[in-house]
């Protein structure tokens, strides 16, 4: 047997072997962290309030604060939701499996430690394939869904490799490493529980391709009566290094200021990088697409967390539709920055 096909078996045999042992723990009521597309997640059995409560306890999370379900495809939907309305069938067709997560009438059954006390559940199928397979072997070991929220301390920047995970947590968990997330922000969240759907988180499915697909608007404007889901607070996303937005147009001469006051600072930045001495700043460059920015961006800030600076400046983004989720999740990080 040639060298290399026997390194891929060997390879093989430790992703099953690793895979098997996520599935005991989780059926134990363990943790176990896995990748997405979007961001890695800390999984527990969905069905079991006792595991997902350690979720809430190992990232710190308020206990109202809704968790996602994520399932292997959409015939795991009538275990979590109440109904299917048409609107949620379209977008299941169209995205799933994908980063769009779904808030639908919660089934009889579903427990308050995943909703967070309310009538709504928010269900999503991830794209990732070693996702799948650890969703598809639950399901065989009678696990209907992984309740899995980021992998990170509650408010924290987001882990989108298996290191930031061993960053937050240590070594005690078991970390299933599927490479580098290929998203890179969390999904899409949109409310199909009430009269007409709402995206309550903007992702990388934008509110053009869902507006494709259903064939009409959707719901905008203030509704106090929409469900809590996860990434809403004004603070979240964030480093523990202070950051604040800059217009590229003032960039130069809030450096400038910063400068005269001897800070040391980390500049997030698209533009080229200015001109002169600016050994005492360091420059973290950033994509020009949106695409591409989303994919970087947790790992940037976690890079100028690790600098230990005294500021971190992000350029801001530009106003089109397209960085309408990169600017909301820049904007709580912003609010967020400076803690513990």
């Amino acid at each position: 047997m040639p060298a290399e096909t026997r390194a891929e078996d060997s390879s093989a045999l430790r992703s099953d072997t690793l895979l098997a042992e996520a599935v005991a723990r989780l059926v134990a009521g363990e943790l176990v962290a896995f990748p997405t597309e979007t961001v890695y997640g800390l999984g527990a059995d969905a069905g079991d309030p006792a595991a997902v409560a350690r979720i809430f306890a190992r990232k710190g999370r308020p206990l109202d604060h809704p968790v996602i379900v994520h399932v292997a495809s959409a015939s795991a939907l009538a275990h979590w939701a109440l109904e299917i309305p048409p609107p949620a069938a379209l977008l299941v067709r169209a995205f799933w499996p994908g980063p769009l997560t779904l808030i639908l009438r919660r089934a009889i059954g579903v427990s308050d430690a995943v909703t967070g006390g309310q009538d709504t559940v928010g269900v999503r199928c991830p794209a990732h394939p070693l996702a799948q397979a650890l969703l598809r072997a639950c399901e065989q070991a009678g696990i209907h869904g992984l309740a899995a929220p980021s992998a990170n301390r509650f408010g924290h920047v987001s882990p989108t490799t298996a290191d930031h995970v061993r960053t937050e947590f240590g070594p005690d968990l078991l970390i299933l490493d599927g490479g580098p997330a290929e998203v890179g922000i969390e999904s899409t969240i949109v409310d199909v529980s009430g009269p007409a759907p709402r995206i309550l988180r903007p992702g990388m499915i934008s509110e053009a391709q869902l507006t494709a697909v259903l064939g009409c608007p959707l719901a905008s404007g203030a509704d106090a009566a929409r469900p809590r889901v996860s990434g809403s607070l004004a603070a979240h996303y964030a480093p523990r290094t202070p950051l604040e937005l800059v217009p590229a147009s003032d960039l130069a001469g809030r450096l400038s200021e910063l400068r005269a006051a001897e800070a040391r600072v980390v500049v997030l930045s698209h533009e080229l990088r200015l001109a002169g001495d600016q050994s005492e700043v360091l420059w973290l460059p950033m994509p020009a697409l949106p695409e591409d920015y989303a994919r970087v961006l947790y790992a940037r800030l976690r890079e100028a967390d690790a600098a230990e600076r005294d500021l971190v400046l992000v350029e801001a983004l530009p106003g089109d539709p397209s960085w309408d989720a990169l600017r909301d999740r820049l904007e709580r990080a912003a609010v967020g920055s400076g803690g513990p």
